[in-house]
């Protein structure tokens, strides 16, 4: 499992997770994508918004490997704006690429283009 160096491990003064420290032995958690509904709490819109600004801030609109970035963080944007790269898609591997849909990412979170 790659570990992005740099990125920030969590959305500071919060719980809110953002990367792994370790692999799981068991294996990854499957990426799966989460319905976000209108009335989650501002703190979770908060969270969600911080990654995706991470994310673009980190990675750009090139592809990279999911790595130690946790997947429930990831599950809220996962379908929208971080897509699969490779086909086959292995949902559960650590090694799997992604890549951010630029223009689904700068209409849900214009705030992280910035």
């Amino acid at each position: 499992m790659i570990k992005h160096r740099g990125f920030p491990g969590r959305l500071p003064g919060s719980d809110f997770q953002f990367t792994l420290r370790r692999a799981n032995p068991k294996g990854a958690t499957p990426l799966v994508a989460r319905e976000r509904y209108r009335d989650r709490r501002p703190a979770d819109k908060r969270a969600d918004a911080a990654f995706a600004a991470a994310l673009w801030e980190h990675f750009g609109d090139a592809p990279f490997e999911r790595g130690n970035l946790d997947a429930g963080r990831l599950a809220w944007l996962f379908g929208r704006e971080v897509l699969p790269y490779d086909d086959p898609f292995d949902p559960a591997d650590y090694e799997a690429r992604l890549i951010l849909d630029v223009e689904a990412l700068s209409r849900a979170f214009p705030e992280a283009m910035e």
